[in-house]
């Protein structure tokens, strides 16, 4: 049987921004053949000295051998290099995977002319098989002698495993009169539900900001953008979110920043949310086999807290989801879903509404519902459900999307 290729998810954006060139990274992709053949699978980025780094990584408790690579090499607080690949996620490859990992950073440290230590390693595609490091001899040296400013968007397309569209963005602020850009790029489509960034990504400035305050500002922007994110319930083993600061920008008089609630961040920590934020859409958008883009809304719950779990049982909901992609007004789901979150609600205060059509009010369908305008409702590319638990002031707000059978088929033949 021919292995499923999905088409391009017609939620994918319609604009792709130019990426400019930012001071202090270079970036450059090469064919590597870690899984696949006649495509790029590994991304090499250069970090300019001085460049700090934050990270947050996923909280699965059978993390990738990179993960811990990763973590460990967080405490020194600079980076100069960056190496992704597709296609082998090295996790749950035991000490193999671990060998692995070293054998990578002692090639991409020789081939970047730093320390082990200020290498950083991401990988992302099938969980237990073990890579072979020894394929990055030679490819490392001259991706990284090939390393150049431009490649955004060349560079996102290698970090690909079922996603069906790079994503990018970027976006620029003043931090005491001296404008910084912002990049970033993310990988992500299936086995999708965060819980602390999402699949692979990574961001990067030319700001001059130390590694404590970089951290703060990256722990605190996943919380609303990649942390309310959720394609099918499941936290993979790679999670991965980094922010580079190559500190560029001194050169052109910005200051250097200590911490995280300087005043003079505002506008940037603006900006990083808003890049955050938009990558978090893009994976949302690209969920295999997606056909609509949910953004679930719960209100009323007894705390932000409560509402986040509610709206999380309602995003992840199979019956919730396949609703959504038969275009069917079953508000019926919903109710099931608020109730099985195992937090605060009482059905007769209930109130839920498909975009701003309200569908059910306190404890029973809504007496003006219209049947027509709820349908119209859900053959909508872009849907809201709304629930109202009418206890509380907690809200909250999580992204998901339809469930297909293209869901099922692209995964029934993921290793094949």
């Amino acid at each position: 049987m021919a292995k499923f290729v999905p088409p391009v998810s017609p939620l994918a954006p319609k604009h792709v921004p130019d990426m400019p060139a930012l001071d202090g990274v270079t970036l450059a992709t090469a064919e590597a053949g870690i899984r696949y053949s006649g495509r790029t699978d590994v991304l090499a980025i250069g970090l300019a000295k001085g460049t700090t780094v934050a990270g947050v990584f996923t909280k699965s408790k059978c993390p990738s051998a990179p993960v811990d690579w990763c973590r460990a090499n967080l405490a020194g607080g600079t980076a100069r290099a960056l190496v992704v690949n597709s296609g082998n996620a090295n996790a749950f490859t035991g000490k193999k995977g671990a060998d692995a990992v070293a054998l990578t950073a002692k090639i991409a440290a020789k081939a970047a002319g730093c320390k082990q230590s200020e290498v950083f390693l991401a990988s992302t595609g099938v969980i237990g098989e073990p890579l072979d490091a020894s394929k990055y001899q030679g490819v490392l040296d001259t991706t990284f002698a090939a390393a150049k400013p431009e490649g955004w968007l060349d560079a996102a397309k290698a970090i690909m495993t079922t996603d069906t569209f790079p994503k990018v963005a970027t976006a620029s602020a003043k931090i005491d009169g001296v404008t910084v850009t912002i990049n970033g790029m993310a990988k992500g489509a299936g086995m999708i539900a965060p819980d602390m960034a999402t699949m692979l990504s990574f961001v990067f400035t030319d700001a001059a900001i130390a590694a404590p305050a970089l951290q703060a500002l990256l722990s605190k922007g996943v919380t609303s953008t990649f942390n309310t994110v959720t394609v099918d319930s499941d936290t993979s083993t790679s999670d991965t979110l980094m922010l580079f600061a190559t500190g560029a920008a001194a050169k052109r008089g910005a200051p250097l920043i200590d911490s995280a609630t300087d005043r003079r961040l505002a506008a940037f920590r603006k900006a990083l949310q808003a890049v955050l934020a938009n990558l978090a859409e893009q994976v949302a958008r690209d969920g295999e086999g997606a056909r609509k883009l949910v953004h679930v809304v719960v209100k009323g719950a007894t705390s932000n807290a409560s509402a986040f779990k509610v709206a999380k049982s309602i995003a992840d909901s199979p019956l919730v989801k396949t609703a959504v992609a038969g275009e069917d007004a079953n508000w019926g789901r919903v109710v099931m879903a608020v109730g099985k979150a195992g937090q605060p609600a009482d059905r007769d205060l209930l109130s839920i509404w498909f975009g701003d059509v309200r569908v059910a009010h306190h404890g029973e369908r809504d007496t003006g519902y219209d049947e027509q305008a709820a349908s119209a409702v859900m053959q909508r590319d872009v849907i809201t459900i709304t629930a109202d638990l009418g206890l509380g002031r907690g809200t909250a707000k999580v992204m998901t999307c339809d469930l297909t059978k293209d869901y099922v088929a692209i995964n029934g033949d993921y290793r094949s």
